[in-house]
């Protein structure tokens, strides 16, 4: 098996949005604002080659939003999947699999682009399959007030129009274990419903794609629950026994959303699962 990080680009999103009800005096100490509020995120995907198979995990916004939806965001740097792909020698068209941890904008835009013309939506990764699960498809296909705004139908539906989508088995507990993937999954209602962590066995270590379970690793204080989450107490929750489970397991958590700590390993203290060690991509998948 070989992993490789994607960076699918990077955005900005409004630090208060990002830590709820924590004030600003705590979090601006690990995700510093600029003038306008905002911090940086990174929207870096996964890569996982094993068995014949090339499995992307979330796929960024994509490009096929007009450009006032992406002045909202503050897009920052030159990072896209496709320079991602070929720095390791891949091409979108080599994609078996497109796992989307769920359905939001900033994880699952990238999955569907423009056709030719412009006149309708197409797969951006012809030869995939998109694997979602059946719980939180209707979720995102019939949204509540609150999240309508970031289940956008024009990244949704036409994955389902294509034929390509597959949804994964729901577990009887929080994690299912995939063998047709080759990895667990552990699921997480907080964010949004059965939101997907992958924990993929690789080189004798769990390493966990914490999607939006945690954002960046300033988000590891319990409290420390993002102003999007749906069900914030439950996340409180799941956090924790998340977190207890990385520190007694020495997970290698890969976070999706922190441009700047790529990967983080997390320990006991007296106050709780605190930052242990910060590791790049290249020391971690060699």
């Amino acid at each position: 098996m070989n992993l490789y990080p994607i960076n699918a680009g990077n955005f900005k999103l409004d630090g208060g949005a990002m830590f709820g009800v924590v004030p600003k005096t705590l979090w601006q100490k690990t995700n510093p604002a600029d003038a306008n509020n905002m911090i940086d995120i990174a929207a870096r995907c996964l890569l996982i080659e094993h068995d014949k198979r090339l499995i992307l995990i979330d796929t960024g916004m994509g490009n096929k939003q007009s450009d006032k939806f992406f002045g909202y965001y503050h897009l920052w740097g030159n990072d896209s999947i496709d320079k991602s792909l070929k720095q390791f020698g891949f091409h979108r068209d080599d994609i078996t699999d497109v796992f989307l941890t769920h359905l939001h904008f900033d994880h699952c835009g990238g999955a569907i682009q423009w056709n030719k013309d412009k006149t309708g939506y197409e797969p951006a990764f012809k030869n995939a399959r998109f694997w979602s699960n059946k719980n939180h498809w209707q979720w995102a296909t019939e949204p509540n007030r609150r999240e309508q705004a970031s289940f956008l139908k024009e990244n949704i539906f036409p994955i389902e129009e294509s034929g390509q989508l597959k949804f994964t088995e729901l577990p009887e507990g929080n994690i299912l274990s995939n063998s047709e993937l080759g990895f667990d999954i552990y699921f997480a209602d907080g964010h949004t419903e059965k939101q997907m962590i992958p924990m993929i066995k690789y080189q004798g270590k769990t390493i966990a794609f914490m999607a939006d379970l945690l954002p960046t690793a300033g988000h590891l204080p319990l409290p420390y629950v993002m102003g999007y989450d749906t069900r914030p107490l439950l996340t409180l929750d799941e956090k924790e026994k998340f977190l207890n489970l990385a520190a007694n397991e020495n997970f290698y958590l890969f976070l999706e959303h922190d441009a700047h700590n790529p990967i983080i390993t997390v320990k006991h203290t007296d106050k709780g699962v605190r930052l242990h060690e910060v590791f790049t991509a290249k020391d971690i998948f060699k």
